[in-house]
């Protein structure tokens, strides 16, 4: 059985599948203008986590105490699915986080409202939608990611070819898809290759065919996923960097990365007001803060985030991060086609290839 977290302030979704099967009556009116105490109710769906969101929440709240920021956590596809249902009676003000091509898509269909917080201004035009509707705010490099205690460093995958080596046959954990914006930007690089190579499609699916065949289980959510590693469930996953450079410093998980030696996705990580949101005013307060100086900094501090801000001083971010800045060889992905073709080959995947793998 699914779980829902709901609190006073959040509420938060974890599901495997889109949210189409669930009524709107099933989610509380977050997106009430106002809640019970006066305060104006901002409403966001963002797949940041509870940890990140929760410190988020505070940190907005006292610096902006008219707003009580209410947020429903949940995968990237998820809040697609969830923005493109509620067209008709918008419940988020803003939704935050997903890969940028996510985020086009969403603006082609309409769903997004402009904006123009002050820090567009050093936004790099290839981070931000022309018409002002979403803007990047972190880069996301996607890692190989190990228990160290299972799996000396020496002996770690280096590319993303080993992670199919039967060495590592029911050992390897991955994140849902379905439900993921990291895991099918990292399956559409392997699609994109065999293009690349081949003119065709069929060579992606051999491959993710063989990391089926090497995997566990497709985990539910990231929580899970960290938990499960950890405990040596499984010794190694595919994951985006700061996510795993956080639970690292802050559970002191036995868990480490290897940036891909042939390269990787460097998802932009954007944010955007919602087209018709309940509560407008507070949802570009919002965008103003969160792209400035007073959240990113925690944000890089605390939760590993690298910002796409052109002027943020990278001489300021962790030690770590700044290594792994120098050591990342960004794929080059054709995010055009990505955001055109992902939703055909995820179903294909899904319906052909999942669970198929060892056949």
């Amino acid at each position: 059985m699914q779980q829902q977290f709901i609190h006073h302030h959040r509420t938060s979704m974890r599901l495997r599948r889109p949210f189409a099967r669930i009524p709107l009556i099933a989610l509380p009116l977050l997106a009430a203008c106002t809640g019970g105490d006066g305060r104006s109710v901002l409403t966001v769906y963002s797949p940041h986590g509870r940890e990140m969101l929760s410190a988020f929440e505070k940190r907005f709240e006292a610096a902006h105490p008219d707003i009580d920021l209410q947020y429903v956590d949940m995968g990237s596809q998820e809040v697609m699915d969830r923005v493109r249902s509620e067209r008709a009676n918008p419940q988020a003000d803003v939704w935050w986080g997903a890969p940028s091509s996510m985020f086009q898509q969403a603006a082609d269909d309409s769903l997004l409202a402009p904006s123009a917080p002050s820090w567009a201004a050093v936004t790099p035009a290839d981070a931000r939608d022309p018409k002002g509707r979403w803007y990047g705010t972190y880069f996301t490099p996607e890692v190989i990611a190990y228990n160290t205690q299972a799996v000396p460093a020496a002996q770690a995958p280096r590319d993303w070819d080993d992670v199919l080596d039967p060495r590592w046959k029911g050992k390897l954990l991955i994140r849902d898809p379905m439900a993921s914006g990291t895991m099918r930007t990292i399956f559409g690089m392997v699609v994109q290759r065999g293009i690349r190579a081949s003119g065709d499609t069929a060579q992606g699916f051999a491959w993710l065919r063989r990391l089926d065949a090497n995997t566990k289980q497709y985990v539910l959510n990231p929580t899970l996923l960290y938990q499960m590693l950890a405990r040596q469930e499984g010794h190694i996953t595919l994951w985006a960097l700061p996510d795993i450079e956080m639970v690292r410093a802050r559970y002191n998980y036995p868990i480490d990365y290897v940036i891909p030696s042939s390269g990787t996705p460097q998802i932009i990580d954007a944010v955007a007001v919602v087209r018709d949101a309940p509560n407008p005013e507070a949802a570009k307060t919002f965008m103003e803060y969160v792209g400035g100086n007073a959240a990113l900094v925690p944000a890089v501090r605390d939760f590993y985030r690298l910002p796409v801000r052109t002027d943020f001083p990278m001489d300021s971010m962790p030690e770590r991060l700044r290594a792994a800045q120098r050591a990342i060889k960004p794929e080059p992905m054709d995010w055009k086609q990505l955001q055109q073709r992902e939703s055909e080959w995820m179903r294909y995947w899904d319906e052909h290839v999942r669970g198929g793998g060892g056949r």
